[in-house]
């Protein structure tokens, strides 16, 4: 049986109409998972961290999605993961994950929402701390930067990747906000054309579309092209921020910023931070 999710909460933050699971996808995504995406999605995680250690450490991933890079975690020799994701679909897909390819191992996954702040103090901090591409659909993102920042262990280290704004904002927030108003039958069709507008450009610089679809996951951390365009129209609340934002806000709470991996307009900034002793 399909969960149907709606951030409750975040909705009522922000304003939103949201009638989308980031779950759903992700289900989607799994049944097409591969070792070349999954190979792909291991070398973003130890690009994300610099290349950090991750052998015997606890690793806390903030919107875990699939499980695929809690479980990425694990095979670069985490001790633990801890996979915390507000919906169910998504829970149920890192469990899925888990179970079928890490039965027995110290993987905990939990549904709960970032913007809690009980959970949040009732868990113990961790050396290495992954949120990427989540906080900014909470409704509320600098408390979730806030709060994810607070799961982060004294010299620990926390990935995360934020949006940048698009280069035209007004337009990409209304095709969202059509998306999520859509009768679900129609969402395809939309999808579609959105992807169709996206491949339009890429043969306008030369390349080819079909190539580019076939080949995404070997240069986008091992996702998939169709899933990730639902997930852009799906995916509200929405905010955006940029690097200045960021490093004055986590600098005012005892992070040093180091390492920056920018994105292209209307794409996920990485920001690697590490918490000063």
């Amino acid at each position: 049986m399909t969960v149907r999710f709606r951030n409750d909460e975040a909705a009522r933050v922000s304003g939103e109409a949201v009638g989308f699971s980031f779950g759903e996808n992700w289900s989607k995504y799994l049944a097409g998972l591969n070792e070349t995406k999954v190979a792909s999605a291991e070398a973003s995680l130890r690009r994300s961290f610099a290349g950090a250690d991750f052998a015997g450490k606890r690793f806390i991933d903030v919107g875990s999605g699939s499980g695929l890079f809690s479980w990425c975690a694990l095979r670069l020799g985490a001790a633990s993961v801890l996979s915390i994701d507000a919906d169910p679909n998504s829970v149920a897909c890192a469990q899925r994950l888990r179970a079928a390819r890490t039965p027995g191992s110290d993987w905990t996954v939990v549904r709960g929402s970032i913007l809690e702040r009980a959970l949040v103090e009732s868990l113990t901090p961790a050396p290495l701390v992954y949120s990427w591409g989540v906080l900014h659909h909470t409704g509320d993102l600098w408390r979730a930067v806030e709060n994810t920042l607070a799961l982060v262990a004294a010299d620990g280290l926390c990935c995360l990747a934020l949006y940048t704004a698009p280069n035209h904002v007004a337009l990409e927030m209304a095709c969202k906000r059509l998306y999520n108003r859509l009768p679900r039958a129609l969402r395809p069709a939309l999808v579609a054309l959105y992807g169709a507008r996206k491949l339009a450009g890429v043969a306008l610089r030369g390349g080819n579309p079909i190539a580019h679809v076939r080949h995404y996951g070997q240069s986008s951390r091992g996702m998939s092209f169709w899933r990730d365009i639902e997930d852009w129209l799906g995916g509200l609340p929405c905010e955006f921020t940029a690097e200045d934002e960021l490093r004055g806000f986590v600098e005012a709470r005892g992070f040093a910023v180091v390492q920056v991996l920018p994105a292209a307009p209307g794409g996920c900034s990485e920001y690697l931070l590490r918490r000063k002793a």
